[in-house]
């Protein structure tokens, strides 16, 4: 039995504020399937929703979805039935849900099916919860169907970007060129880089060189635990010596003058020299 979605504050974005402004370039075109006449229309709804959903990185002919663009065409499926089929592809789950953590993927998939950013980051804890229990397709399905995507988009109108002031469009953000992503690839490089092909020398074999190199570097420096310091700690410990140090006082108080007595001195011999003749 899965739980139920944690409770989180929505923040007040632009999305939910009525606003005054003056239509742009960067107004959204709204692409509604209800308004479609020809298969120009057709064809613009389902650009559209490439866009949005695949973004223009993955836009190739081999990532389309030929089954679902005919369906649509049919009108056997509305266009949230369309939104739900590229989300559940597997081009979108290889090309963006596999490549990035539960708490990014939660933001890039709100960007784009939902039009806005996270809350804040219970909402992307309490998606994330739904991702860990229900997969990938459970999660773009709560979307879906939840009612912040049905009050603004319904069945008709293929999903945008509400209210872009400034930065890059959602749907331009590349999954894949992240901390995440770059230090996952490493890992990759690194752990599948294979030290057997080194060119040995005089009598060492294959064998000798296995075990003087290790094939998985990585595996190996997990393997070594090392102790652990407990930085806080020590910070609070040094911290607490230095307001209980007590320095000791070295000075001297001196409340008299020292008194020099003269003293006689008797010389071996003459310093003047007696009078001398020319």
């Amino acid at each position: 039995m899965s739980i139920p979605l944690l409770e989180y504050s929505p923040t007040t974005q632009n999305q939910r504020v009525d606003g005054y402004e003056v239509a742009n370039e960067d107004t959204p075109t709204v692409y509604r399937l209800s308004f479609a006449t020809s298969d120009a229309d057709i064809d613009a709804i389902i650009w559209a929703a490439y866009r949005q959903i695949f973004s223009e990185h993955l836009i190739l002919k081999s990532n389309r979805q030929l089954f679902l663009e005919s369906q649509l065409r049919n009108r056997a499926i509305n266009v949230r039935d369309f939104i739900r089929g590229l989300g559940k592809s597997e081009v979108f789950r290889t090309q963006v849900a596999d490549t990035n953590t539960n708490y990014r993927l939660v933001d890039i998939i709100l960007k784009r099916f939902l039009g806005r950013a996270t809350y804040n980051k219970a909402e992307e804890i309490a998606w994330s919860i739904v991702i860990g229990q229900q997969g990938l397709n459970g999660f773009i399905d709560a979307l879906l169907d939840s009612e912040d995507y049905l009050q603004n988009f319904g069945d008709d109108i293929v999903p945008f970007q509400r209210r872009r002031y400034q930065d890059r469009p959602f749907n331009l953000v590349n999954p894949r060129y992240d901390g995440y992503w770059r230090d996952r690839q490493t890992a990759i490089y690194l752990e599948g880089r294979s030290f057997y092909t080194a060119r040995t020398t005089g009598y060492l074999t294959t064998a000798d060189v296995r075990r003087a190199i290790p094939a998985n570097f990585l595996t190996m420096a997990a393997g070594v635990i090392t102790n652990e310091r407990n930085y806080q700690r020590t910070i609070a410990s040094v911290t607490s010596q230095i307001k209980t140090l007590e320095i000791p006082d070295t000075s001297r108080t001196v409340t008299e003058q020292p008194t020099i007595k003269p003293v006689a001195v008797a010389l071996p011999y003459r310093y003047i020299p007696a009078n001398q003749t020319n």
